[in-house]
């Protein structure tokens, strides 16, 4: 197989030329010089910065359905469709983060400034998380409007979205960072806040469309592929809530805020269920302030109760019954277990 520097490299390559032929729809319409090159400024600061995983992973699927053994087993025109594919997952990435980070009134994203406080953008940021999401639609029209998959594709990326901000919205009305009640908070709730808002998109999302490119669109593979990879990405959300929590800075990257910035997260979900009456007191005094003492507080009741006991056991109970689910998959019509197990590897006992 191909390393993976080299497999993101050849990825990357791919981006520069969808920019110039999203340019080239606005020049198709006439717009100004200075509106395109406001364009390309946007596409490029906000969509090739991440990790790219959602991306990487349409084409990691679909060379495993595919039964190649490297992607650089596909033809030029093979590898560019699935590869404008991966992109439009990280045009619609973009446009949640340019949205969701002024939203969340955030500073900083991937190093550099949120792209609304980037200079003379502010709120012109709005309409630019627009035209993100609009790219998507006019790449999948370029490439695969004569595919007989092609209203797969937009029905599934429309469907997505709207799952997303779904997720999205009883994510802000239940935990807003300016106004703490710890009594709309419960596991039923975070579980649906981190489906809706991360695992389709995330997780299935990817697969779906590697499928359909390859060919395999039978309802019932895409219900097995969904059956483990929503779950699976409940189970990267966890893991995510309890690094912030349990987690070095070095391991993780970043110093932990979900405390502090009033997330409903797994942790204080668990710590609710688990909590003493004078447990809880704590918490409802010292939980989502922006105050390290207050902090602190919290954290040594989620020590004291064992959380991180409870996630571990958790981990393990999870990860039994993906490995089950995924052992019973029907093979026959194309689809492989094997692209489920690669999902699951990638996140099982991760530290980072």
């Amino acid at each position: 197989m191909s390393s993976k520097e080299e497999v993101r490299g050849k990825f990357v390559d791919e981006f520069p030329e969808l920019v110039e032929e999203l340019k080239d729809v606005l020049r198709k319409y006439g717009m100004p010089a200075e509106a395109i090159t406001w364009f390309e400024k946007n596409l490029n600061y906000n969509t090739p910065g991440g990790k790219l995983n959602r991306g990487l992973s349409v084409v990691d699927t679909y060379a495993i359905l595919k039964n190649y053994k490297s992607v650089n087993d596909l033809s030029k025109d093979e590898y560019r469709k699935v590869a404008v594919l991966g992109w439009c997952i990280e045009l619609l990435q973009a446009y949640f983060l340019v949205a969701d980070d002024m939203m969340d009134k955030s500073i900083t994203r991937r190093g550099q400034p949120c792209w609304y406080k980037v200079k003379d953008v502010g709120e012109i940021a709005i309409n630019d998380a627009f035209m993100l999401e609009a790219a998507i639609y006019e790449l999948l029209k370029k490439y695969f409007k004569g595919q007989s998959y092609y209203i797969d594709l937009i029905e599934l990326f429309h469907e997505v979205t709207f799952q997303t901000e779904m997720g999205q919205l009883l994510d802000l009305i239940t935990a807003p960072e300016d106004k703490v009640d710890l009594s709309k908070f419960s596991l039923a709730k975070h579980s649906f806040i981190v489906i809706f808002k991360t695992a389709y998109y995330s997780f299935y999302l990817p697969v779906a469309l590697a499928m359909y490119m390859a060919g395999i669109t039978d309802a019932k593979d895409l219900k097995q592929a969904q059956d483990v990879l929503i779950p699976l990405g409940e189970y990267f959300q966890i893991q995510d809530d309890y690094l912030d929590c349990f987690g070095t800075p070095e391991q993780i990257g970043k110093i932990g805020t979900d405390i502090q910035d009033n997330k409903c997260s797994w942790i204080i979900n668990k710590a609710l269920e688990l909590a003493t009456p004078e447990q809880r007191k704590v918490l409802d005094e010292n939980y989502g302030r922006k105050d390290s003492v207050m902090e602190a507080r919290c954290k040594k009741i989620f020590v004291d109760m064992k959380l991180d006991e409870h996630y571990h056991e958790y981990e393990e109970k999870v990860a039994t019954e993906l490995k089950a689910k995924i052992a019973k998959i029907d093979e026959s019509r194309g689809f492989k277990g094997e692209v489920l197990t690669a999902f699951l590897n990638k996140v099982y006992k991760r530290s980072k």
